[in-house]
């Protein structure tokens, strides 16, 4: 039987806010955290979650400049804390079921962090060339997730100054180890939630390889970075 993390809409692979394609309706907070332990084999840990004080929702961290409110870890050691046991992570999301998912990067997998405009551009090319993906996620804030293999994150600079281009020239991140991502449906304030471009199913259980995907985004990337030069 296929997984499936919520409902995906059936517009343009990859373009989550084009009005065509639904917002997504996922299970609950701690089903879902449960299901990556238990079916993707993802290490997961609870981060912080969002209050109601006097008609507007904050962070729990208390912090009212909270630039992740509601979506970033809760503790210092959080990394410790991290499990891929799904009866610890029951137990986890009982003493708070509002947690957010936090993935931890640099484990079982690692994400390239791209614009979204640069990484619906990126997804096109890949799907006309074929490239085997892995799941994508949309943030809130405007930006796409891919999920490789680890190991990314050592390579990237590497990998983009061959293709021609200077790191530091590129908005393309590669999140490692010490490093973590919002899984959906966590939400970020009041600017909505993550959510899947690209669902985790068993199709796309075996990640690509960072090599496989670095060429076009990169080419996303450096497209999007000389637009912005010219306005």
């Amino acid at each position: 039987m296929e997984e499936t993390f919520g409902v995906i809409g059936t517009g343009t692979p990859g373009i989550t806010r084009d009005p065509r394609i639904p917002q997504q309706r996922g299970a609950p907070l701690p089903d879902t955290a449960v299901r990556y332990a238990e079916e993707r084999h993802w290490d997961v840990v609870p981060g912080t979650w969002l209050e109601a004080a006097n008609g507007a929702e904050w962070c729990s961290c208390g912090d009212t400049g909270c630039r992740a409110p509601g979506a970033h870890p809760a503790r210092p050691d959080w990394a410790a804390q991290a499990t891929g046991s799904a009866a610890v992570v029951r137990r986890m999301w009982a003493k708070q079921p509002r947690a957010s998912i936090l993935l931890p990067t640099g484990r079982t997998f690692e994400a390239l962090d791209v614009s979204e405009a640069a990484g619906c551009l990126a997804l096109a090319r890949m799907e006309r060339m074929e490239v085997p993906l892995g799941p994508i996620a949309s943030t809130p804030s405007g930006r796409m997730l891919f999920f490789v293999l680890p190991g990314a994150a050592v390579k990237v600079p590497q990998l983009v100054r061959k293709l021609g281009w200077l790191p530091s020239t590129l908005d393309l991140v590669a999140r490692g180890e010490g490093d973590y991502v919002a899984a959906p449906p966590t939400r970020v304030g009041t600017h909505g939630s993550v959510q899947w471009a690209r669902q985790p199913t068993v199709a796309n259980r075996w990640l690509p390889e960072v090599e496989e995907l670095i060429s076009p985004l990169a080419y996303a990337c450096a497209r999007e970075a000389a637009t912005a030069r010219r306005r």
